[in-house]
């Protein structure tokens, strides 16, 4: 079974590239534009990973990580942001919140899809 990863990002272009690209590594890949959006997948689905950028409308980054992670079945799921944030005062707002990892814009795909494969295991 394909392992399912939510993308969360309000830019279109990133998120049509990642699931791209993802797709193509052999994974089923949904996406949102907002935290809220990407709140009913969890209702609705089941998700190996989120990936999820900082700053978003209506509810941003951390904002769902806190929310996921109260969602039982979800306490431990892998959580990586793709921000172009660097502040580590972030970061660490960002771990406390739950996140696993933290990867800055621009990336390299080969370099995000070895971080996912690590964290999948």
């Amino acid at each position: 079974m394909k392992k399912t990863i939510l993308i969360v990002d309000d830019s279109e272009s990133i998120r049509k590239l990642v699931q791209f690209n993802l797709n193509n590594a052999g994974f089923r890949v949904l996406v949102a534009n907002n935290g809220m959006d990407a709140l009913n997948y969890f209702k609705e689905e089941s998700i190996h990973l989120l990936l999820t950028d900082l700053h978003m409308p209506v509810m941003n980054g951390m904002e769902l990580i806190k929310e996921v992670r109260k969602i039982d079945q979800y306490k431990h799921i892998p959580i990586l942001f793709l921000t172009t944030e660097t502040q580590i005062a972030l970061k660490k707002e960002a771990k406390n919140a739950g996140a696993t990892g933290w990867i800055v814009k621009p990336f390299v795909f080969d370099k995000l899809l070895a971080t996912i494969h690590k964290v999948l295991r």
